[in-house]
């Protein structure tokens, strides 16, 4: 086989497998994008100017070998890639890294980051403006959210949600819902479980405009600006040829332990758009990249792919704010639960700037 890898998105796992192979291969890294986005500390963007400039990264300081291509993929095959763009790049091993779409503010709607930060600063003049804002769904996102915006605006009154009985849904040990739910009610934060609403809000999400909705349980909510914070959706509808069979009825595309897509032996996934039954964070992304950048090689050299991925655990890191937050980390003898001066240490205090500066080989981000 060939030296050339098509890796489609720039995210976690497609720029860390980008610049795990950039020496050795000729890597083409297939993003729309005009920068890396660092989604990790978008919150704190959308309500601190000063960290709104401080989460794109450009993708020139990635790679010295390969390029960065910005064009959309339309079609992914085992074969190579086809872009909005009409060109077609035939690549001997091709890597989906497409991630998932996020409702906004947790993920950016546009693939300009010019575009991007004014969008946040038009959401924080609203979020000054505002009195009540109302967050639906009160998973790590929105519990997040609701962290930032009362750190940045302590009289602020917020609202959380979600159908569910408690918050932060999944195998989580009740600690760490209590902690975190603790530190928001003693922000002021209210929080309305067990029943979603009778329909959405009249309004545009991130709009400042007065509304009242109901719950199906009938509770009244009156807010004058509101986020979605669910809705994770992989990217997954590009996929052509014998690649198309992998996509699960979800998105999530079927991979083995090797991280390989339906058996083909060129052609692997990494990231959000997998199947993997794990949490989808930017941790386990890089840890895929690792992976498969090491089966790569070993088919390059003529051998059969050696190294395995082995789900992780239901981990998770929430900071509310720079100063807030709990987390679930592994343990030797089960998960821990840390509290907001651990949960600051490993996330909360740079949000893991530094590591990706240090990635994209820039100490500044791309230039507002």
């Amino acid at each position: 086989m060939g030296n050339t890898v098509a890796v489609v998105g720039g995210g976690y796992g497609g720029a860390a497998l980008a610049r795990l192979l950039d020496a050795d291969f000729d890597v083409l890294l297939v993003d729309p994008k005009d920068a890396f986005v660092h989604t990790v500390a978008a919150l704190r963007g959308l309500v601190d100017e000063e960290w709104s400039q401080r989460i794109y990264f450009g993708f020139d300081g990635l790679l010295r070998r390969g390029r960065h291509v910005r064009d959309r993929a339309v079609v992914v095959d085992e074969r190579g890639v086809t872009t909005a763009g009409g060109t077609r790049l035939d690549a001997d091993y091709v890597v989906l890294a497409t991630g998932s779409s996020y409702p906004y503010p947790a993920k950016p709607e546009t693939d300009d980051s010019a575009a991007a930060r004014e969008r946040h600063a038009e959401t924080r003049s609203a979020l000054a403006a505002a009195e009540r804002v109302l967050i639906l769904g009160a998973g790590p996102v929105g519990l997040e959210l609701a962290g930032e915006i009362t750190e940045r605006w302590p009289e602020r009154q917020v609202v959380l949600v979600d159908p569910a009985d408690d918050v932060l849904a999944g195998r989580y040990l009740p600690e760490l819902r209590s902690a975190l739910r603790e530190q928001l009610v003693s922000r002021g934060v209210e929080f309305v479980l067990g029943s979603a609403l009778a329909s959405e809000p009249p309004v545009p999400s991130g709009v400042h405009a007065p509304f009242t909705v109901h719950t199906l349980a009938g509770t009244r909510v009156q807010a004058d600006l509101w986020f979605r914070c669910y809705g994770v959706s992989p990217l997954s509808g590009m996929l052509g040829g014998a690649l198309a069979a992998a996509r699960r009825p979800d998105g999530h595309v079927e991979v083995d332990a090797y991280l390989r897509v339906a058996g083909l032996p060129n052609v692997f996934a990494i990231g959000d758009v997998t199947a993997v039954p794990e949490p989808k964070r930017s941790k386990a992304a890089a840890e895929h990249a690792s992976v498969v950048a090491d089966n790569i090689a070993a088919l390059a050299g003529g051998r059969p792919p050696a190294r395995t991925y082995r789900p992780g655990g239901e981990g998770v890191l929430v900071p509310l704010g720079s100063t807030g937050g709990a987390s679930q980390v592994p343990g030797p003898e089960g998960p821990l639960v840390l509290g907001p001066a651990d949960t600051v240490r490993y996330k909360g205090g740079d949000l893991l700037v530094a590591r990706y500066a240090e990635l994209f080989g820039s100490a500044e981000p791309v230039a507002g």
